[in-house]
């Protein structure tokens, strides 16, 4: 290490006599959104860069890495500029600008290892005031002087680029201008990686020509020799804020990597930009319309004089809002939109979108809100039977409740409970919600169950959990439209849990041993105006799998059978090693296909039974299969039930 700070030193040592340009260092850090390390390290890294001793001496530019590995999600940060972020930190053998980062984070100092200016590695952890002042200290035959502005429309920024030498210069290779579009603070509801990180400061979301290309300069410079470029950068329209838009220009040397100079010009205000910021509507209605409020603010710096609002249901849109005042700089306003309705029970999408700004919409990607409700036009009669098969999600008449637009329920097609095909299941992704205590709610769509027994509510269930986190799951009714809930079910952390022991990993369930089924008696809930909802509660540990969710109740009152599940199940005993009873206490007499899957979804019996109104004891002999977990299933044009079978050794 010794011999490469000699060697630098004296080369910098020999310029020093000729050169009077102050530098700009520029440290670049090679980060990555999965990478636990990072999550560590950049909050401390960010501070350092923005004290004001370090802010004259250093320009950050943060390239986010897929080491260890790359975030799966196509928002990402390293995912939307795969391309430039791969070739800046790979070797030449892979294709790469030579840097050969191989592990994160990691930093660059100048286009050299930290190591050359005193750090005891090129982690940044070990970057000190210090280390930036040595490399800052370093005079460069190069000043470099940037005009910014936004193009006419907004959609680009326009560069003018002069470069002057105050000596004369030789390069060791091809001397080039690098230009790079940063975001200085990036902030997420939710994390793109897997670390935690929501967020980010002077990412690198473009460079223009290109990071790989740049600008050639002349290799050879004469004193008060000065070049001009003019650069056109549209904005990539994965941007979050284009207010947060900086521009980071460098001077570096292809031969040996140094760079020379660099210079940022800073974000800037954009003259117009109406933001949509929130889209209120209540989470119930038990009217078929709503009265939503949408709130906007000026995110520009002129005063917006007009606008319009057309808010929609469901992509629907209604009639459309004229906004004429005057809403200055910086400030918001909230603006009613008017009564819309619908005919349709269940869940809803109310949105809205900001157009006709007076002065011309700089920005038009934040034009735009959204907010789930839940309406309760009707209480059907059909009990829930859903196996989450179809790929409309949610089901028909259901709704979901994610108040701030994160992680939440959603359906995936690779999951089903007891691995019995063909696979389809509704997910909650604990493992990559970060938001502590984020609650989102599932509704199941309203019920008449008036009259008959106690309605049971069942379901099948896969849950792994990490150490010291405590998700919960729980399922509540309400009997005045939402407005009181009463919890009915309540597990959470180990004893949510199906697996037996933590898992650190991003959980998959994939045999049919990691699923429970569990039930819940709604004694007292046989009512005209029932509203189920399940509510996952947050606490970052490991996902949950709900699967063939059905509430269903003997004996109802005035109650259609088509289209509902006609029978409840019992298996017992269970475990067994011999002779299984199916007990199946059907509502109407039926005709029924009883079937028995094992793990992987192969059908190992079958059979027809004639099904009597009342209880059917159905006996097979268990001891003819392996030992196991199976799948009971009993199906027919009125539905189907599941229920699990343990054969022991």
């Amino acid at each position: 290490m010794k011999k490469h700070v000699f060697t630098f030193v004296l080369l910098l040592a020999g310029i020093t006599l000729f050169a009077q340009s102050t530098r700009m260092s520029v440290y670049e850090e090679f980060t990555g959104e999965t990478c636990p390390p990072c999550a560590q390290t950049n909050p401390g890294l960010n501070a350092l860069l923005a004290s004001p001793t370090n802010t004259p001496k250093v320009i950050a530019l943060k390239w986010q890495v897929p080491i260890p590995s790359a975030p799966t999600k196509t928002w990402s940060l390293y995912q939307t500029n795969k391309t430039e972020i791969d070739w800046r930190y790979r070797s030449t053998a892979q294709g790469g600008y030579g840097y050969a980062i191989n592990s994160a984070p990691s930093g660059k100092m100048d286009g050299q290892n930290v190591t050359v200016f005193g750090a005891s590695s090129n982690h940044p952890a070990n970057l000190t005031s210090g280390i930036i002042a040595t490399a800052q200290s370093y005079t460069t035959p190069f000043s470099i002087s940037v005009i910014r502005n936004w193009s006419p429309t907004g959609t680009a920024v326009d560069l003018t680029v002069t470069i002057t030498s105050s000596t004369p210069f030789t390069s060791v290779g091809n001397l080039i201008l690098r230009t790079c579009m940063v975001e200085r603070l990036i902030q997420f509801s939710v994390q793109p990686g897997t670390n935690g990180e929501t967020t980010f400061e002077d990412v690198v979301i473009k460079s223009f020509p290109s990071i790989q290309n740049g600008i050639a300069l002349p290799n050879n410079w004469t004193a008060s020799q000065s070049q001009t470029y003019t650069l056109s950068c549209p904005i990539p329209s994965y941007t979050r804020k284009i207010t947060e838009i900086a521009m980071v220009c460098f001077i570096q040397d292809d031969g040996d990597k140094k760079i020379w100079q660099g210079v940022r010009a800073e974000k800037q205000g954009v003259p117009n930009d109406a933001e949509a910021i929130s889209a209120t509507v209540p989470n119930f209605t038990c009217s078929n319309s709503v009265d939503p409020m949408v709130t906007i603010k000026n995110s520009g710096i002129t005063t917006i004089t007009d606008m319009t609002i057309t808010p929609a249901i469901d992509g629907v849109a209604g009639t459309p809002v004229v906004w004429n005042g005057s809403l200055a700089q910086g400030s918001t306003t909230t603006i009613s939109v008017g009564t819309l309705t619908s005919s349709i029970g269940g869940g809803h999408v109310f949105s809205y979108t900001i157009t006709g700004v007076s002065g011309t919409d700089f920005y038009t990607m934040n034009n735009s809100a959204k907010s789930n409700f839940y309406m309760v036009s009707g209480y059907q009669g059909t009990p829930v039977a859903e196996d989450f098969f179809a790929v409309s999600f949610p089901p028909a008449s259901w709704g979901m409740v994610n108040t701030n637009n994160g992680v939440s329920w959603s359906r995936v097609s690779n999951v089903g409970a007891y691995a019995i095909l063909p696979l389809g299941s509704m997910k909650y992704d604990f493992f990559n919600n970060t938001v502590a205590g984020d609650a989102d709610e599932m509704l199941l769509p309203p019920l008449n169950l008036a009259g008959g027994n106690s309605p049971l509510l069942t379901f099948d269930i896969a849950k792994a959990f990490r150490t010291g986190k405590n998700d919960m799951l729980e399922v509540m009714v309400s009997t005045d439209c939402g407005n009181t809930w009463i919890t009915v079910y309540s597990k959470s952390g180990t004893t949510l849990a199906t697996w037996p022991t933590a898992i650190t990993s991003n959980y998959l369930p994939v045999t049919a041993a990691e699923w429970r089924t569990d039930s819940v008696t709604l004694s007292g809930f046989n009512v005209a105006n029932l509203l189920v909802k399940f509510v996952a509660t947050n606490d970052n540990g490991n996902n949950m799998y709900l699967d063939n969710i059905n509430l269903s109740q003997s004996n109802p009152v005035g109650i259609k059978t088509y289209g509902m599940v006609n029978y409840l199940v019992d298996v017992y005993p269970n475990p067994s090693n011999g002779e299984t009873n199916v007990m199946i206490n059907a509502i109407y007499p039926s005709k029924a296909e009883l079937k028995v899957l094992n793990s992987i979804g192969q059908v190992v019996y079958v059979s027809t039974e004639n099904l009597n109104s009342g209880e059917n004891l159905i006996q097979l002999d268990a001891s003819r299969f392996a030992h196991g977990v199976y799948s009971i299933v009993v199906e027919s044009e009125h539905g189907k039930v599941v229920k699990k079978l343990t054969v022991a050794e």
